[in-house]
This record gives structure tokens, C-alpha cells and sequence, in this order.
């Protein structure tokens, strides 16, 4: 199957031919009808990628610091040698997609071959023909819905989870600063619950779309 990987030392990117897994345990594996390509995120991952290993430590100081605690415990042999590894790695890209269940297995209950799901997670939901997905990170898709459409929900979940952190209720104002894909999300969920939204952002169409899904610009 062809899959969407990135070197992570370099930032190369390759369309690989790697063999189709197979499902066990709890795992479903799908025929990808379409993934969902996030501009902020797989944009931030993919530069990364391209840094040097200086700019790859300043953009993740959270990752020096495991490296240090890791010398600190391990040695600097030791851990050289796993952060080489690691920066050889080919990581896959992506992490919403849907499509159509093929197999499934033996501890699979939901779910059932032929029936379309939409996908989450990173190094789950790839850029690649099939997918193998615990059952946990997949629904259903209703009919009417396409799987383009559905191929979203991952984003959708992550914008209603933004919304269940606020504990808003309905008929409170609520602001949400950022209009991007998120931002135009919440917007119309809050709308949808009941709740007054203020949308801000500097650019003006962004705003305008807002204002057209409920919020008060």
C-alpha cells in the first residue's frame, strides 16, 4: 500500500510501498477513503522536521529536557545512541481520516466489515491507503454523511473537548479568539448549545464566516 511518511532527521518526505497490516485484538483495519491534511498542525511537523538539530531543540524544549534526564540516568552513549535512532525514524503523517471497514479483529464489537468509520489519532488515522485502528478511536459515520465530511471528526472532537474545559452554559457569552478550522468549529457548536459567541480574529473573512454560523462580531 502507499503511505505518507517524513524523515524526521531531514524532513524528507516519500509516498513509501509498505505491506497492508492486519488486524488482531481490538484493531479494525479500513480502506482509506479520505484524510484530513491540518494546515497548523502537519504544517508545524513537517518544519520541524526540516530544522537542524539546534532548531529542532529550541522549538521543543521539552524534548531536551527528556534527552538530559535521559543522559543523566542512562549515560551519554546510551543516549546518543537513541536519539540517532530517533532522528532516522520515517514517521507517518496524519491523524483524521475515514473510510470503509475490510477486517477486523477477534475482539472487535462495534464494528463490522463493510460499514464506514471515521478515524483518529497520530500514527493511526495516516496519510495512507489502509489503516489499522483501535476500536476505541474510530465511530461510525451516519448515512448522508461523506466520508470527506466525516474524515473532520477527529477536529470536531478536539474542538468540542476546547468547549467541555470551559464548563460554558447555555446563554453564557463566550469568546473564541482564533477562527482557523478550531476556531469555526466551536463557534458553531457553542452557537448550536445555546450560548452567546464573540469571535475574534485579525483576518476579516474569518470573521465574516463566524458571523454567518452565530457568532457576534
Amino acid at each position: 500500500m502507499k503511505q505518507l511518511l517524513q524523515n524526521v532527521r531531514n524532513g524528507r518526505m516519500e509516498l513509501a510501498d509498505i505491506p497492508v497490516p492486519r488486524p488482531s485484538g481490538n484493531r479494525v483495519l479500513i480502506r482509506t477513503h479520505a484524510s484530513l491534511i491540518s494546515a497548523g498542525t502537519e504544517r508545524m511537523v513537517a518544519q520541524l522536521a526540516r530544522k537542524g538539530l539546534l532548531g529542532k531543540a529550541r522549538a521543543r524544549p521539552d524534548l531536551v529536557k527528556k534527552v538530559l534526564a535521559k543522559m543523566r540516568r542512562d549515560g551519554f552513549w546510551a543516549t546518543f545512541q537513541t536519539v540517532q535512532q530517533q532522528l532516522d525514524r520515517w514517521m507517518p503523517l496524519g491523524y483524521s481520516a475515514a473510510g470503509e471497514v475490510l477486517e477486523i479483529g477477534p475482539q472487535v464489537s462495534r464494528f463490522r466489515p463493510g460499514q464506514r468509520i471515521a478515524c483518529a489519532g497520530a500514527g493511526i488515522a495516516n496519510h495512507a491507503e489502509y489503516n489499522l485502528v483501535p476500536e476505541l478511536l474510530a465511530t461510525s459515520i451516519p448515512d448522508g454523511v461523506s466520508s470527506e465530511d466525516a474524515a473532520y471528526a477527529t477536529l470536531g472532537a478536539i474542538a468540542l473537548q476546547g468547549i467541555r474545559n470551559t464548563d460554558c452554559r447555555v446563554g453564557e457569552c463566550v469568546a473564541v479568539v482564533g477562527l482557523g478550522l478550531l476556531g469555526q468549529l466551536a463557534v458553531q457548536m457553542l452557537a448550536a448549545a445555546g450560548c452567546r459567541v464573540v469571535g475574534l480574529d485579525p483576518v476579516e473573512a474569518r470573521r465574516r464566516l463566524a458571523g454567518e454560523h452565530g457568532a457576534e462580531l
